[in-house]
């Protein structure tokens, strides 16, 4: 098996990577664009409905990708990482991994009985705590306010319809 030069310092004939991460953030983008279409928007809403910001992202993500797509063509190309930063002798942690996709999957089936921002709370706290965040405590209590925050925001001031629980139900500016 013969090595040539390119192989050897490190240089790639064509940029397949690069662009196929672009093309992916494009074909996201248009999701996004296509989706927000389909978004209700209630009659009060104003100039500032639910569709707003999935087309703000999603025109953002395709203008985005389409750059680095002009740009790798034109022959600006990420540099290979050299592991740096990088613990060779270190492995995937896999239990860790295994309680975040559990916490995910219990966010997503505690969002309809106890409400988003329950949900959430279990989501960022139960993430925060796996990755080793101190006191546990704190750690609650911020995914606590975060959900709350965003609670306010999303279902509040945007009518995103977030079910607010058995808990917080009927707590006005809660209500998507």
């Amino acid at each position: 098996m013969s090595t040539t030069h390119q192989e050897l310092s490190g240089e790639r004939t064509f940029p397949v990577g690069e662009l196929v991460f672009a093309g992916g953030v494009v074909a996201l983008g248009l999701f996004a664009l296509l989706r927000a279409g389909s978004i209700n928007e209630p009659i009060s809403a104003g100039s500032m409905g639910p569709r707003v910001l999935p087309y703000l992202v999603g025109g953002a993500l395709v203008l985005s990708g389409l750059a680095v797509v002009a740009a790798v063509l034109r022959g600006h190309r990420g540099e290979a990482e050299i592991g740096e930063d990088v613990a060779a002798d270190e492995h995937t942690d896999w239990v860790v991994v295994g309680m975040l996709i559990a916490l995910l999957l219990a966010h997503v089936f505690l969002i309809v009985p106890a409400g988003w921002p329950i949900a959430a709370t279990v989501l960022f706290a139960g993430s925060a705590i796996v990755l080793g965040a101190k006191p546990w405590w704190r750690a609650v209590a911020i995914g606590l306010l975060l959900a709350l925050v965003l609670q306010v925001v999303f279902a509040g001031g945007l009518g995103v319809s977030l079910p607010a629980g058995p808990l917080l139900e009927g707590v006005r500016f809660l209500d998507g």
